[in-house]
C-alpha cells in the first residue's frame, strides 16, 4: 500500500512527540509520518544486515514488520548483529528482534515467520507487504527472493557484505533493474566464501543495513533518486564510494514461476561431488588423530589448511600451518613435498571440507594425505575443550 488513504491513518500523541525530528522536515511532513505508519515492510533475515535495518525501521515509525528467519542466536553473531543480545544467546533470532523493536517502537505491529523461505511459502509471506529488505547470505534465497519480488511486482532492497566491502541497490522499482540483471547466472558453488570462512567487519553490515533502511524508507515516501538503477559499492577498510550504472537487460528470461533455487545455484550437484570427492579420501577420527600423536609408533606430517588468523586462535600442537590458498597456486604443494620427507601426510582444517579440498589437489600433484573427519573443531569437542572454538 505504497499509495495509501492517508485520511484513514491517524497519528496520536505519542506519534507526534516520538516522530517530532521526522515531522518539521519539509521532505517527510505529517503526511510522509502517515506514509510511513501505514507502510508494511517483510525483512528476510535477521543477521548483520537485518539487525541494524529493523532498528531503524521501527525507530523510523513503519507501522508494520514482518521477519522471516529460523536461525537462533549463537555467540559468533554478536559481533555484527546488533539487535541480539547476550541473554538470547541460545534463543530464535525472530523472538529476540521483535522484543527489541517493541523497545523502540511499541506500536509496530511484528509479524514473525520462524521458517526458511522458499519456493512453496515466499508468494504468500511477501504478498502482504509493500515493500522487501533483502538481508539474507547466500545465493539461492536471493534469486529466490528476487523473482517473487519481480512476480508480485514488489521492490527488492538489496544488500551484501563481505569482509570488508559491502554494496546495496534497490530492485525492481518503477521500472528498473532485478537482481537477475546484476547477477545473470549464479557463481559456482564455494566459489565466494561465507562471512564464517572469510570473515567481515563488524561494523561493515551496519552501514548496509542503514543504507538499506534509507532506501526503503525513501521508497514509502515517494522520494526521487532511490539507488534503484544504481549499485552503491563500499570499502570500510579504504573508506570509500563508487557506483556502477545498472540497467535491465532486455534479454533476460522472463520469470514466469519460483524454482528450484538450490538446483539453480547448482548447490545439491556441489554437495555430491564434495561428499563423493572425501569418501575417496581416506579418514581419520580426531580421537583416532589423539592416539597416533600419543602413540609415537607412527611418523607423520600434520597440515593445517585453514588461514593464519584461524590458526592464532585455535590450534592442534605440532600441526604445521600451510593454508588452502598457497596449495591452490602451488606454493604449498612445494612446501608439503619438502617436509614430508617419506612421511604419511594428514590434513585437518576448521570442519573437514577444505583441508578435503586441499587433499584432492595434493592427490593430483601425486602426494597421497588423509583427513581429519571433523577438523578442528570435532577436536575441540571431542578431545581437548580447552582449545578454543570459533
Amino acid at each position: 500500500m505504497l499509495n495509501p488513504n492517508l485520511e484513514e491513518i491517524e497519528l496520536n500523541k505519542d506519534d507526534y512527540a516520538r516522530y517530532a525530528r521526522h515531522i518539521i522536515l519539509p521532505e517527510v511532513g505529517l503526511e510522509g509520518q502517515k506514509k510511513l505508519k501505514a507502510a508494511s515492510v517483510l525483512c528476510i533475515g535477521t543477521g548483520g544486515l537485518g539487525s541494524p535495518l529493523l532498528l531503524y525501521l521501527a525507530a523510523a515509525g513503519i507501522g508494520r514488520i514482518g521477519i522471516v528467519d529460523f536461525d537462533i542466536v549463537d555467540h559468533s553473531n554478536l559481533q555484527r548483529q546488533v539487535i541480539h543480545g547476550t541473554s538470547w544467546v541460545g534463543k530464535p533470532k525472530i523472538e529476540s528482534a521483535k522484543t527489541r523493536i517493541l523497545e523502540i517502537n511499541p506500536f509496530c505491529q511484528v509479524d514473525l515467520y520462524n521458517t526458511q523461505i522458499s519456493s512453496e511459502n515466499a508468494l504468500d509471506i511477501i504478498r502482504p507487504y509493500d515493500i522487501v529488505v533483502d538481508g539474507t547470505d547466500n545465493f539461492p534465497t536471493r534469486y529466490l527472493t528476487n523473482d517473487a519480488c519481480v512476480l508480485l511486482d514488489k521492490p527488492n532492497v538489496y544488500g551484501s557484505i563481505f569482509r570488508f566491502e559491502g554494496q546495496a541497490t534497490v530492485f525492481n522499482y518503477e521500472g528498473g533493474p532485478n537482481y537477475r540483471d546484476l547477477y545473470p547466472e549464479p557463481p559456482p558453488p564455494g566459489m565466494v566464501p561465507s562471512c564464517a570462512e572469510g570473515g567481515v567487519l563488524g561494523v561493515l553490515p551496519g552501514i548496509i543495513g542503514i543504507i538499506q533502511a534509507t532506501e526503503t524508507i525513501k521508497i514509502i515516501l515517494g522520494a526521487p533518486n532511490t539507488l534503484s538503477g544504481r549499485l552503491l559499492l563500499y570499502n570500510a577498510w579504504d573508506m570509500k564510494f563508487r557506483e556502477l550504472k545498472l540497467r535491465p537487460n532486455p534479454e533476460r528470461p522472463v520469470i514466469e514461476k519460483l524454482i528450484d533455487y538450490q538446483e539453480f545455484c547448482g548447490i545439491p550437484q556441489a554437495k555430491a561431488e564434495e561428499a563423493k570427492q572425501q569418501q575417496e579420501l581416506p579418514e581419520i577420527s580426531v580421537t583416532e588423530l589423539k592416539e597416533l600423536i600419543d602413540s609415537d609408533e607412527i611418523d607423520f606430517l600434520l597440515i593445517d589448511v585453514r588461514n593464519p588468523n584461524e590458526h592464532d586462535i585455535a590450534k592442534i600442537e605440532g600441526a604445521v600451518l600451510v593454508p588452502l590458498p598457497d596449495i591452490e597456486d602451488g606454493h604449498g604443494v612445494d612446501k608439503i613435498r619438502e617436509l614430508l620427507n617419506g612421511r604419511q601426510l594428514i590434513a585437518h582444517c576448521k570442519m573437514g571440507g577444505r583441508s578435503a579440498k586441499a587433499l584432492n589437489i595434493l592427490k593430483e600433484a601425486g602426494i597421497e594425505g588423509t583427513n581429519v573427519k571433523g577438523g578442528i573443531q570435532a577436536w575441540s569437542q571431542e578431545v581437548d575443550p580447552n582449545v578454543t572454538q570459533y
